[in-house]
């Protein structure tokens, strides 16, 4: 492909690899003349900028220079200095050779010119710097003459050796070898290459072919083999280019015969030895394989020569190539299209001849578009290809390969690389604990797991929480749970008995006083003398006192008419309901509730409730509770700092079917008023119920950066948790819920990563039919390999397509008949609706075709590769109903447990219809009866039944009243309708409140289309994508579906809906915020 392009005549040079930005150096050609004929010559320096689509280069620098130049080299002498870019050296006529600074070009400030000098005979045709030694400077020109300069000292070249060639020849190219400093070559037009060695001052080696053919037009060095150079010939009877080893000297290892002229130039490329640049006069540029002795890139046919190509050292597979006809282009072999070239330049002339309306579309011939196409190399080249590689596989493996121990050798031979497949372990405390915790399972230890677990823990509250859990695995678990929260019946007993002894000796102190006034009368006179009288009636009273209690007072029954009167009469009569509110008008309670007791049970109730209202203690809301048994009052408005006594008296009152449900509410109350305070607190409510669902949900409330120790501190309380409930209940196990399914799935990918498969196969759960866990399932179970022998494996977890199944015998024949077929819409699988990963949308594939698609739409079944998806926080608390002012922040999801299949992160709608279709089948004939005008909003969406009458629309209409939505879209509707609900608990402005009931009428025409399938696949899709967005929170993500959905949709098909869906999602954003 074609990157930059420069209309010039003029010889060229690269900057040093190490230079940047990356430059192109020019000078006026010696071999050319312009249309002016013009004698001015210049040196100019261009910037290439790859990142520039554009094909010009940008200019740098301008010099005028006294001569013209056949050879131009840009070397790295002095760049290692400050603002120094290096040396220009150029080769002029009559033996000209000038050096030139390249910073003061590009500043146009100081002369440029270092140095001019003229030792040489004839036109200096070869240069070269040394790679090692950049002050070393190879030319070379006519009479075989060869000088070495040193920058440093300019005065006295030095020549490499004495003339050998007889007669003296010209020098054609001078090359220095890439791994050896002391070792040049030249090439001369009789063939012959001469290799000469700079520490001896002589040529060690002369090259040349046995058929004295070939006229040396081109030499190059191999960058990695020090003993390989290339010879090209510039004759049109040898067009040949020849590889030589100095080993082997006596022929050429390889000979590339494609072209058909002689060649021009040659250039290796320095990052890849095996490809080799070549241009001839057959107007053809080659890129060769050495290593398989083929082209592998070739550029189309020029208009002229190319007498000079060279690599950019800075940029591999970008060269530059200078024609004859004064252009200088700069392609790449990595092959590409010219269309991108080709529609630039027609948008810049479609620019200048429209009149503000595009042109119409350029029909570019076949043939054309054909040979615009450059096929890229047919092998990677070598700066693409991975010396070392490395990747990590499923179940923690990682892969590697490099290169081998030992150099490769030259010559092309097998050589093995090895590939590495090791474990990679990143979390060993993790899978520790988790064996430890798979120990403990299989040999039912679980109690001695807790107690481990209870001596490790540092904070108090893990410390409670695993007391909890090693409770549940007890059988009286109540009497251990309120032991835990620190009530015990026995020190509850010892306490009340040591209150009610003081109470007895503050009530004996006064009656020790009267038996002792007693004892003291007994000793009086008095006493004393009729002490004989007493013992002689005592025997004629003993009767007596059989007959009547001894010391009995007389009681008198009031017959006044104040309260006690009133209450005798109405126990005389029976009366014990006025008897009881008299007692509760004079606050008499003690009496009231005597006196209900010997009632009914509907009056005792009625008294209880009456003393509870009017006496008003510290303990009579407890009293109320314990006597109403009204618990979830209990759990709904008790103070928080009671949380332990609240806990108590359910266990202690509450029946076992209440229990779970009155424990999970007031764990709810604790996370949402206590926040994270009370979250920990929050669980033990969880353990006691056993509601391993609200667990993790509470868990992951507070654990949005969720560590692996983490989770697997997670499942540890799960799975104890669990293990005690099939205790409880029997050998059933329990499914687990969408939240449990999820860090379970997370739990087995992990131990999956560590290499842990057999441990991450047993948490999967087994009963779970979500895409996710069965294809982790069924990687788990693939790759454990000889391991898993004899089991059955899981089922496959991929819908299998039927590709190319052809349309059903019974639809075809109808469809040619013109009868339209059911029209089936594919039915999104469910997802759980509490997911807090929301994933962007796709559009589906009908498993049918529809009418629109025609009858050459083949049947294909609705395949999705899952994606990794970013965890997004949830915003909505399930399963809580808030107070209005916060209705927002705590609004509740939805409650539905349909399911959303996956989508892929990136949503590609469909093109635009544009043009009509004609391949559908005819109309009904009631389509053709006149029909009253309706507005756009209400007309039916493109392959709709259509409409007749409005007369034949009103017996329709209880029927469409009646038709019931689809399972596969009840989802969207529920999350709609969810959304609507939140709303409008947390609008307070009328005019949005107005918006929202609009909201409320104008989707039940979203809701009818769904009911009649006439929704096409990609808007159902985009549908389903939004309900997720809303479930999870994203209204953002949601509106940028909206807008793709209506961009690529028909306006008659969504216009009923999509505007007030938009509406209702722009009010979420901003409730939101």
């Amino acid at each position: 492909m074609k990157l930059k392009e420069l209309e010039k005549p003029a010889v060229q040079a690269w900057s040093p690899a190490r230079q940047y930005p990356v430059y192109l150096a020019t000078g006026t050609s010696a071999q050319q003349l312009d249309a002016s004929f013009s004698t001015h010559a210049t040196l100019e320096i261009f910037e290439v900028d790859f990142r520039d689509p554009s094909l010009d280069l940008k200019h740098k620098g301008i010099l005028s220079v006294s001569s013209r130049f056949h050879k131009l080299i840009w070397g790295s002498f002095g760049s290692g200095l400050l603002e120094n870019s290096g040396v220009i050296a150029g080769g002029g006529d009559n033996g000209m050779l000038t050096l030139y600074s390249v910073t003061h070009i590009l500043s146009s400030g100081n002369e440029p010119l270092i140095a001019q000098k003229q030792k040489h005979t004839g036109a200096v045709r070869a240069l070269d710097f040394n790679p090692f030694q950049g002050n070393l400077l190879a030319s070379g020109a006519s009479d075989s003459e060869i000088f070495i300069w040193d920058l440093n000292h300019l005065t006295v070249p030095m020549t490499p050796g004495s003339k050998t060639q007889n007669p003296p020849e010209d020098i054609k190219a001078l090359s220095w070898n890439r791994q050896v400093q002391h070792i040049l070559s030249s090439a001369h037009p009789s063939g012959k290459a001469v290799v000469w060695d700079l520490r001896k001052n002589e040529p060690i080696i002369k090259v040349s072919d046995h058929s004295r053919r070939m006229n040396c037009s081109g030499l190059a060095w191999n960058p990695d083999v020090a003993t390989q150079l290339v010879l090209c010939s510039e004759d049109d009877q040898l067009p040949v280019i020849q590889l030589w080893d100095l080993r082997f000297a006596s022929s050429p290892l390889k000979v590339l015969e494609s072209h058909s002229r002689g060649i021009l130039s040659m250039s290796w490329n320095e990052a890849d030895a095996e490809l080799l640049l070549s241009s001839a006069k057959d107007n053809q540029i080659f890129c060769w394989n050495l290593s398989s002795s083929e082209v592998v890139y070739r550029l189309p046919t020029q208009s002229s020569w190319c007498f000079d190509i060279q690599w950019c050292p800075q940029n591999p597979p970008v060269f530059s190539a200078v024609s004859f006809d004064g252009w200088i282009s700069l392609y790449s072999v990595m092959g590409r299209s010219w269309e991108a070239q080709h529609m630039r330049q027609a948008d810049k002339i479609s620019s200048s001849f429209s009149k503000g309306q595009p042109l119409l579309p350029l029909q570019v011939p076949e043939q054309v578009a054909q040979a615009s196409l450059i096929p890229p190399l047919k092998k990677p080249p070598k700066w693409m290809r991975r010396p070392a590689g490395v990747s990590f596989a499923f179940g923690g493996k990682l892969v590697t390969f490099g290169l081998p121990s030992t150099p490769v050798q030259p010559v092309p031979q097998p050589c093995p690389r090895p590939v590495f497949i090791s474990q990679v372990i990143t979390e060993s405390e993790f899978l520790t604990r988790s064996a430890v915790l798979q120990e403990a399972l299989g040999s039912g230890s679980l109690l001695n797991y807790c107690q481990n677990k209870i001596q490790q823990a540092s904070l108090p509250c893990e410390k409670m929480l695993w007391q909890f859990l090693k409770v549940t695995l007890e059988h009286d678990s109540r009497l251990e749970f309120l032991r835990l929260l620190g009530y015990r019946r026995e020190e509850l007993q010892k306490k009340v008995d040591t209150c009610l002894k003081s109470d007895l000796k503050s009530q004996e102190s006064p009656q020790l006083e009267v038996a002792d006034l007693k004892s003291d009368r007994a000793h009086t006179p008095c006493s004393q003398a009729s002490k004989h009288t007493a013992k002689e009636a005592s025997a004629s009273s003993a009767f007596f006192d059989e007959l009547i209690p001894q010391n009995m007072t007389p009681w008198e029954i009031p017959t006044t008419e104040d309260t006690d009167g009133l209450l005798s009469q109405a126990l005389l009569l029976g009366e014990l309901r006025s008897a009881v509110e008299l007692c509760m008008k004079e606050e008499r309670f003690a009496d009231a509730i005597i006196l209900a007791q010997a009632g009914d049970a509907e009056l005792l109730k009625w008294t209880q409730e009456s003393y509870l209202a009017k006496r008003r203690t510290k303990t009579s809301s407890l009293l109320a509770c314990v006597v109403k048994e009204n618990w979830k009052d209990l759990v709904c408005a008790c103070s928080l700092k009671n949380w332990r006594e609240a806990l108590a008296l359910l266990l202690t009152y509450s029946g076992p079917e209440k229990f779970p449900e009155l424990c999970d509410m007031l764990g709810t109350r604790m996370e949402q008023e206590g926040g994270r305070a009370l979250a920990s607190e929050a669980r033990l409510c969880y353990v006691c119920s056993g509601s391993v669902e609200r667990l993790v949900e509470s868990w992951a409330k507070f654990q949005q950066a969720s560590s692996p120790m983490a989770l697997q501190e997670l499942m540890e309380q799960v799975t104890v948790l669990s293990r005690s409930l099939e205790l409880l209940q029997g050998s059933n196990k329990m499914s687990p819920g969408p939240a449990t399914t999820h860090r379970l799935t997370q739990y087995a990918s992990l131990l999956a990563a560590q290499g842990s498969l057999a441990i991450a196969m047993s948490f999967l759960p087994s009963d779970c039919i979500q895409p996710a866990v069965q294809q982790l399932r069924d990687r788990l179970f693939h790759a454990q390999g000889s391991t898993v022998l004899g089991q059955q494996p899981p089922a496959f977890p991929f819908p299998r397509v039927a590709v190319g199944a052809a349309l059903h015998s019974k639809e075809t024949s109808a469809y040619r008949m013109g009868l339209q077929p059911p029209r089936q819409v594919p039915a999104p699988s469910v997802r759980p609706r509490a997911t807090a990963q929301p994933s962007l949308v796709m559009p589906f594939i009908p498993s049918h075709p529809s009418p629109s698609q025609g009858s050459w739409t083949q049947s294909t079944s609705d395949y999705r590769v899952p994606r990794p998806q970013a965890t997004l926080p949830v915003h909505f608390v399930p399963g809580v109903q808030p107070e209005p002012q916060d209705a927002w922040k705590h609004a509740p999801a939805s409650q539905g447990n349909l399911q959303r299949k996956k989508l892929p992160e990136t949503f590609m709608p469909p093109a635009p219809i544009t043009t009509p279709l004609m391949s559908l089948g005819p109309e009904p004939q009631q389509a053709l009866l006149p029909k009253p005008p309706v507005s756009s909003a209400s007309l039916p969406p493109p392959g709709a039944p259509r409409e007749c009458s409005l007369q034949q629309l009103q017996p329709l209409a209880p029927e469409k009243m009646e038709k019931e939505l689809p399972p596969e879209h009840r989802c969207v509707k529920d999350s709609f309708e969810a959304l609507l609900q939140r709303c409008s608990l947390a609008a307070t402005d009328l005019k949005t409140k107005r918006k929202l009931d609009e909201a409320a009428h104008r989707l039940e025409c979203l809701y009818e289309k769904l009911c009649e399938g006439t929704l096409s696949p990609h808007v159902l899709a985009g549908l389903h994508e939004v309900a997720r967005c809303v479930d999870a929170g994203s209204f953002e993500q949601g509106l940028a579906v909206h807008a793709q959905v209506v961009a690529c949709s028909s306006f008659s098909e969504v216009s009923g809906f999509m505007p007030i869906l938009k509406a209702l999602l722009t009010i979420a954003h901003k409730l939101q915020g």
